[in-house]
């Protein structure tokens, strides 16, 4: 579905990501693990094309990406949820949910269809639709971070560090609507520095460290790699 070839970006004379390779299939859960700064967001933030690559190839269900628009690559099915949740703060919910079906403006029916599927998800945004996005707890806006980016009905997710900030007990109920989410359908990238909780949902993942992958394998591999474990796991 998604193939990244020797991918690398630079930001003026700085190298931030060399000679990456990704593939992501169909129906699949991928992390990306790696320490803050290791280069996961500028993968992200390049698949999306708001950084450009200075080498390499990008390519969607077969199709080069790597000069669409933004909004193009949105339009594909492509659609991140980036880090730190970036809502419209003075915004209800309810408005924050519009705005992320907003490629799907003139089809409303797919954008109710889409909002009763994130209520379903999210009870609570249901309960909270006329409330200002700011005046949500953290876990309830990671909630509606996601829901706006299901509003544009993707076939891929990007998902940048859903689990920063928040507390054990909704980091759990996070991943396993995440699980549900791709069990219903959605393909998941998911960028995460909790390998922990990533690897038992994840198919399979790439390690970053400075910019470059550095080790790859299927979850169970990944899981039990003692270098993984000291690293992200702590045992």
């Amino acid at each position: 579905m998604l193939e990244l070839r020797d991918v690398s970006v630079k930001y003026g004379s700085f190298t931030a990501v060399q000679n990456v390779n990704i593939d992501v299939s169909a129906g699949e859960i991928v992390v990306l693990l790696g320490a803050n700064g290791a280069g996961k967001s500028t993968v992200f933030r390049t698949i999306s094309r708001l950084n450009k690559a200075s080498s390499g190839s990008i390519l969607f269900e077969g199709s080069s990406i790597s000069k669409s628009s933004p909004d193009k690559i949105v339009k594909s099915g492509i659609v991140q949820c980036a880090e730190g949740r970036r809502l419209f703060p003075m915004m209800t919910v309810y408005e924050n949910l519009k705005m992320g079906a907003y490629v799907h403006r003139s089809h409303r029916n797919k954008t109710k269809d889409s909002m009763e599927y994130v209520f379903e998800l999210f009870p609570i945004l249901r309960e909270k639709q006329n409330d200002m996005a700011g005046s949500l707890s953290g876990g309830q806006q990671q909630m509606l971070a996601i829901g706006r980016a299901l509003m544009a009905k993707p076939k891929l997710m990007l998902l940048d560090e859903p689990s920063i900030g928040l507390a054990p007990l909704i980091v759990e109920q996070m991943f396993e609507v995440i699980q549900k989410i791709n069990s219903e359908g959605t393909t998941i990238l998911l960028a995460e520095q909790n390998a922990n909780a990533a690897l038992k949902i994840a198919d399979k993942g790439y390690v970053f460290e400075n910019g470059s992958v550095v080790l790859e394998g299927t979850s169970e591999e990944l899981f039990s790699n003692d270098e993984v474990r000291k690293a992200y796991i702590g045992a």
